[in-house]
């Protein structure tokens, strides 16, 4: 029997310290076996007189040392995974996760390195039956299991979804230095390897190799204005990972939402003259984010931005949120539209909790036998999106028109 149900491995950086909390509110530390786990120790026990107690179990690893992340995996039935950018750092773990048949989860946003854990892990996984589920956060359980919501639904009804185009309606929150080292590393990655692009450019670049054919588009790349929702629409930094994440779930399922099932992601800015303003002020900071990593003006944008474990503060997770709005063509014609709320700030307040209760549900929960480089959706279905009803903050609802 494993010493620990849990490892929270990065428990210093600022979501691990989130994520922390979170379990220590819960469940104090005789309620469930769970530790923190990092590198630096003096850090981690930082964090534990902040948010927990002396009580919560330390160990210390290294993300190059096998040996000593050997030891922390073997321990626990679930790693859960804040440490990015994990291309960087998350490799070597996945690897010895998938050898000594242990359970885990992360929120990364990259999909070239997820595109890299399918190609080498996955049948190893499945053979093992085990779970290696990416992106358990704000990126991208709202939109996974949102459409796995109302495909579920419509099921019920013997109807499916042919077309969904999610619309992100009103969004609150702030970013952290973790997520924009990790960003600015996705496009390093990008400018020095052609591959890497390959993948981020293609909209089934996280499906089975033999299953990368559809009907869906890239991602929107620029200001349009949107007969669906009636208002100017521009891209959604997020929607690269989350669309594909979307298609790998219906792919893994055999298709079950359909072979031609299209899905799309897009910001909402309004209607008018002041919403094509506004979506013009909006895309302003993306284009200062995206440009060549190397350049001058770059380097000024990074020298502003937070850096590695700093952070939105309490007051600005707490007031943060985001309405998703998923607008439904049926394979009857008609339409349909469901929402996806969020209580607080998607990148931190919001995450941290998805976060663990994925990795509680991966530790606890009787979940379908569907194992390997999975999605949420497919992988924990309805047990996670009970969990995300009562006690991650996030709604779920469907209307028909």
């Amino acid at each position: 029997m494993n010493r620990f149900d849990i490892v929270i491995w990065g428990a210093s950086s600022f979501t691990g310290k989130l994520v922390t909390e979170y379990f220590f509110k819960k469940f104090g530390y005789n309620k469930i076996k769970w530790a923190i786990a990092g590198r630096n120790k003096s850090k981690l026990e930082n964090i534990r007189s902040e948010v927990a107690d002396k009580n919560i179990p330390i160990l210390i690893a290294d993300s190059f040392d096998e040996q000593s992340l050997s030891l922390i995996v073997k321990e626990t039935n679930v790693i859960c995974s804040t440490v990015g950018p994990y291309s960087l750092y998350g490799s070597l773990l996945v690897e010895l996760c998938v050898k000594h048949s242990t359970n885990y989860c992360d929120i990364t946003g990259e999909a070239h390195w997820i595109r890299n854990l399918i190609d080498r892990f996955h049948e190893d996984a499945k053979k093992k039956k085990i779970r290696i589920v990416n992106s358990c956060g704000f990126d991208s359980i709202p939109s996974d299991m949102g459409v796995y919501f109302i495909q579920t639904e419509l099921n019920k009804l013997n109807i499916y979804a042919k077309e969904i185009k999610m619309r992100v309606a009103g969004i609150k929150g702030g970013i952290s230095g973790g997520t924009y080292k990790s960003l600015n590393n996705l496009l390093k990655e990008a400018y020095k390897n052609k591959e890497v692009f390959k993948v981020l450019r293609n909209p089934y670049g996280l499906n089975p190799i033999d299953k990368m054919e559809g009907h869906d588009k890239k991602d929107l790349h620029k200001i349009i204005f949107d007969d669906i929702s009636d208002s100017w629409i521009f891209p959604f930094v997020m929607a690269g990972i989350n669309t594909k994440i979307v298609r790998r779930s219906n792919a893994l399922s055999n298709f079950h939402y359909g072979k031609d099932f299209t899905y799309e992601e897009a910001m909402i800015a309004g209607k008018g003259i002041k919403g094509l303003i506004k979506a013009i002020i909006a895309v302003l900071p993306l284009a200062l984010v995206r440009i060549n990593p190397n350049s001058f003006v770059k380097k000024l944008v990074d020298y502003f931005m937070p850096k590695p474990g700093e952070g939105p503060g309490i007051k600005n997770r707490e007031e943060g949120f985001y309405n998703l709005r998923f607008y439904i063509k049926l394979n009857n014609k008609s339409m349909a539209l469901a929402k996806v709320i969020g209580d607080s700030d998607p990148g931190y307040g919001s995450t941290s909790k998805i976060l663990s209760e994925s990795a509680l549900c991966l530790a606890f929960d009787d979940l379908p036998n569907n194992y390997g480089v999975v999605t949420p959706s497919y992988s924990m279905g309805n047990k996670l999106l009970k969990r995300l009803r009562e006690n991650a903050g996030l709604s779920f609802k469907l209307t028909f028109k």
